[in-house]
């Protein structure tokens, strides 16, 4: 492949947005806006929106899908790859650095002093979202049942496999309902212009990924690092909805059900990737090493862990925005798909409730944490000020307090 001075240019502003990315999904659109369409012009405002549209209609991490579909249209499969590791490297790798020093923190006590104040600020922030979304999507008394339905199934159930299963639901339920005769008569016409043999590829890889970790034994010396990669490849297929998504699946499953790390080491990961640029997803870093580490894993097992949660959670989604991207045209037209994101949204909210209900016990020690909880919430809600400060605030306030 030959770098023309374009795809050098794109390449260097993907490393400048990558450093500037704070704020979570919405606000990286509006920067990649800023940066890819208004000042470099290499993709049109329309296609940047319908980009973004597609990645909603998709599992996994809408920012990095939407960037990765950029570089795609820019140059084709090598520049998305680029773009890929440009974006998610830094991240994943001060999260992995975080991880590997976090005992030593912890003796000093100064992971406690530096993120007494961010931790509950950061389930005051899951609580604005879960509050924010709700208000902003949910429309109709459908999608109130299916969000409320999925936070107490998650809280009563507290099992990685009821995820899977509402989402289905959701989006079952909500095309049922919203699709009418002609227009599900109309997707088998364009879903006969679809090549089987591509889509045929795209189911085979997903599950072939996803049933790896069922096929080692348990007993080898590689179990874990398979394990891992076979946890977080499967989360990235039920993600829908973003980051905060993240919260309850990994919670349920990571904390509670299989206890590779404390709640307390979750909630600190989190604090701390909330005040970084880049994907919220970098998130999988710091458990995918944690994780490793709690298992008396050296430095060579922590950045396994790290790379085999990094590429976990972030392959399904760039596998099927790849995929996807040259029949976008054909499938937006598909009212019963768009039909079901309504469901697979509102059971997503109900996810990032259940999530902020999960972490107020361990976060709330004290009428002082449960304060900056409420605090928190008011401040998001009534001012323009964004998260990233809002953390850094209370990040710099514990250090020097």
């Amino acid at each position: 492949m030959k770098f023309s001075a374009k795809k050098v240019r794109f390449l260097l502003d993907v490393v400048i947005f990558t450093c500037s990315a704070f704020g979570g999904a919405q606000a990286h659109l509006a920067i990649m806006l800023n940066v890819f369409v208004v000042k470099r012009r290499y993709i049109t405002e329309s296609d940047l929106i319908e980009l973004n549209a597609l990645t909603q209609l998709l599992p996994g991490p809408s920012s990095t899908q939407t960037l990765i579909a950029v570089a795609y249209k820019v140059g084709g499969l090598l520049m998305a790859f680029l773009a890929f590791m440009i974006w998610i490297t830094p991240s994943a790798a001060i999260m992995c650095l975080f991880a590997a020093f976090y005992a030593q923190l912890v003796e000093k006590e100064l992971i406690d002093k530096v993120l007494q104040f961010v931790v509950p600020m950061v389930v005051g922030t899951v609580g604005y979202a879960a509050f924010n979304l709700s208000r902003t999507v949910l429309k109709g008394s459908t999608s109130y049942i299916l969000a409320f339905g999925a936070a107490l199934a998650t809280l009563l159930l507290k099992s990685p496999f009821v995820f899977p299963i509402l989402i289905l639901l959701g989006g079952i339920i909500s095309s049922a309902l919203e699709t009418t005769y002609e227009e599900s008569q109309l997707r088998i016409q364009l879903f006969s212009n679809i090549n089987r043999k591509k889509a045929l590829s795209i189911i085979g890889i997903l599950l072939f990924f996803a049933l790896l970790g069922a096929l080692i034994n348990q007993t080898s010396p590689f179990s874990l690092p398979i394990r891992l990669f076979e946890n977080f490849y499967r989360n990235g297929i039920l993600i829908f909805g973003g980051g905060q998504v993240l919260v309850p699946m990994m919670f349920t499953e990571f904390v509670q059900m299989k206890s590779y790390l404390s709640s307390a080491q979750f909630l600190s990961g989190y604090a701390f990737q909330q005040i970084l640029p880049g994907p919220t997803f970098s998130f999988a870093s710091f458990i995918g090493s944690i994780a490793m580490k709690n298992a008396g894993e050296g430095w060579l097992g922590i950045l396994s862990g790290s790379i085999v949660a990094t590429l976990g959670i972030n392959l399904p989604g760039v596998i099927l925005v790849l995929f996807i991207v040259p029949f976008w045209n054909d499938l937006k037209k598909i009212t019963l798909i768009k039909n079901s994101l309504s469901g697979i949204t509102a059971v997503s909210i109900g996810f990032i409730i259940a999530g902020f209900l999960l972490l107020l016990k361990p976060a709330v020690l004290s009428p002082l944490s449960a304060g900056l909880v409420v605090v928190t919430f008011l401040i998001l809600n009534f001012t323009k000020i964004k998260v990233p400060y809002l953390l850094l605030l209370g990040f710099l306030i514990g250090f020097f307090y």
